[in-house]
């Protein structure tokens, strides 16, 4: 039986199956947030696809992946001061136009894979790309190593790509100042993610720009070690992650805020908490302890050392510095 539509009936007919399709494409178009080598490698000829490695320019000059631009990590860093800080919106912007990224790009951030430690540089990529605006982002698990590992194609020829004009807005719902941080401790209203190893949580030592040994008071550990199949670089999945997620505690409608020493390893909680488990509301402070103990009038710590300890630790520190 042959069937007959209305002339109202066909010409909206595709119209309708235009709509599905892109219904269909936008379910289809939000980027994984870790893509294994094999993955990678299936992006990368994709015409929207951006591989922004992160290693040192020596490594990069060697052998990269066909086709990936080089921007050092220490491009996307504050200052020596303190590495964790944001850098100013004007040199982020001349970067990512420099790379040619707009939103409408996916970009796959590759680091060496050396280690745990390493990831945190693809993570506060990631994390700075997306506090730019951009949405379709990815990491590549396990970094270069992996990709090696793999024996994929590499090459040494040099990259170009045409600059964008694009003007990022920060996006502050994915950061926490130190202004936010210091209103989370004194009414408690957050969650605050210690993402350092024991002996930085409990006071036993510093980062050496940092004045003060110790944590946030009412912090949680959660030493970002955690998040890596044992002894490798490679990222756990997603159900693990949840697992992992779930040892953080905080009420209902509460913030959750990452911190380290300079925003890198806590960049690592962020991405695990946010990216691959999913929580809603998980921000970065990305100064950190260096940055909270840097301010004249910082509350006192939880885990703080004594005075005579503290002095110690710092003749210590001094000496092994002078005669090292």
């Amino acid at each position: 039986m042959t069937k007959t539509f209305s002339p109202a009936l066909r010409l909206a007919a595709p119209l309708l199956a235009l709509g599905l399709a892109c219904t269909a494409f936008g379910t289809a178009h939000a980027a994984e947030p870790l893509l294994p080598p094999a993955g990678v490698q299936a992006a990368a000829g994709q015409d929207a696809v951006r591989i922004i490695d992160i290693r040192d320019p020596k490594a990069y000059g060697e052998r990269h992946i066909p086709g990936a631009l080089n921007a050092p990590y220490g491009k996307w860093r504050g200052p020596a001061t303190n590495p964790g800080e944001l850098p100013e919106l004007p040199k982020l912007t001349e970067l990512v136009q420099s790379l040619g990224l707009t939103p409408a790009n996916h970009a796959i951030v590759v680091s060496t894979g050396a280690d745990a430690t390493d990831f945190g540089a693809a993570a506060r990529v990631y994390w700075t790309l997306k506090l730019l605006g951009l949405k379709e982002l990815s990491v590549l698990n396990g970094g270069m190593k992996a990709w090696n590992e793999q024996k994929l194609p590499q090459d040494n020829e040099a990259v170009k790509v045409a600059r964008s004009s694009y003007q990022p807005q920060l996006d502050t719902s994915l950061i926490a100042t130190r202004e936010d941080v210091g209103q989370h401790v004194r009414l408690s209203n957050a969650a605050l993610v210690d993402s350092r190893p024991d002996a930085f949580y409990q006071g036993k030592t510093r980062a050496p720009a940092a004045k003060i040994s110790g944590t946030l008071p009412g912090a949680q550990q959660l030493d970002f070690n955690q998040w890596f199949v044992p002894g490798t670089s490679t990222f756990v999945d997603t159900a693990t992650a949840k697992q992992i997620a779930a040892k953080v505690k905080r009420e209902q409608g509460q913030d959750m805020v990452a911190f380290c020493n300079t925003g890198h390893w806590a960049a690592t909680d962020w991405f695990g908490l946010s990216e691959v488990a999913g929580l809603p509301g998980v921000k970065l402070y990305a100064g950190s302890m260096v940055d909270w103990t840097q301010q004249a009038d910082a509350p006192p710590m939880a885990n703080q050392p004594g005075r005579a300890e503290s002095l110690a630790y710092d003749a210590k520190q001094w000496w092994e510095k002078k005669f090292k």
